[in-house]
């Protein structure tokens, strides 16, 4: 496995945990509940010497739990894996960026307080911006299975006017910046810049001297807003969905 090709592909899996892991060589099968395609797909890192054998499992896996299987293909991905999938008709979904930024040292918060647990007013402005498109599968409910991903690792959290909300995962000398989330009334006015802002700036206090977050490549208002902040493009991934 190439550290510096994979780094970004840890890191989202460290800061966005998946609730149940099984691991199966160097692939790990990450699922809750079917709530994110993060959380939902296997993370394949290291070089394989059966890979349709590998393929064969990981779907056998996840049809044994009721869920569709999803393969992660971030730039440390396993050689060949990409193609086979294709190869098998699995489709290409969600193409993302990773984008990343030093932190100086000059960053300015909001001066909002970040907490170190999600409070339910915060949760309630997250889930009615992300939590529309999740259907979770079997009788946990999709949000509850939301909630256990972020309590899945130590995390901070603002929400600023009762609208605005973001989440910061301090992993070292990264800070990993997750849940940007607006109300859509609430929008323009400069608060996911002040939420981002504050997060960073907490961040750079714990001891981070980079961050970075991931947007999907379709959502230009938001990477607008990344590149105002100071992100470049460090990297990208992609999903394969088995049809």
């Amino acid at each position: 496995m190439d550290q510096d090709k994979s780094q970004f592909d840890l890191l989202v899996d460290q800061g966005w945990p998946a609730p149940g892991r099984v691991v199966d060589g160097g692939w790990v099968y990450r699922h809750a509940g079917g709530v994110t395609k993060r959380a939902n797909s296997v993370l394949a890192l290291r070089e394989c010497a059966d890979l349709p054998g590998a393929i064969d499992r990981a779907e056998r896996f996840y049809a044994g739990i009721g869920q569709p299987c999803v393969f992660s293909i971030g730039m440390g991905a396993t050689p060949g894996l990409d193609e086979e999938l294709g190869r098998r008709g699995y489709r290409l979904v969600d193409p993302t960026l990773v984008m990343a930024r030093p932190l100086t040292g000059d960053e300015s918060g909001s001066g909002a307080p970040v907490e170190d647990q999600p409070s339910e007013r915060w949760l309630r402005t997250w889930w009615s911006v992300d939590g529309g498109r999740h259907r979770a599968v079997g009788d946990v409910p999709a949000r509850t299975w939301g909630e256990r991903i972020l309590a899945g690792v130590p995390a901070g959290y603002v929400h600023l006017d009762e609208v605005a909300v973001g989440r910061g995962v301090p992993q070292g000398r990264w800070l990993g910046v997750y849940c940007m989330a607006v109300e859509p009334h609430a929008r323009r006015r400069g608060l996911g810049a002040a939420v981002l802002r504050t997060l960073l700036a907490w961040g750079r206090r714990r001891g981070a001297t980079s961050a970075y977050l991931v947007v999907t490549e379709a959502n230009s208002g938001a990477r607008a807003l990344y590149e105002r902040e100071g992100f470049t493009v460090a990297g990208r991934y992609h999903y394969r969905v088995r049809p």
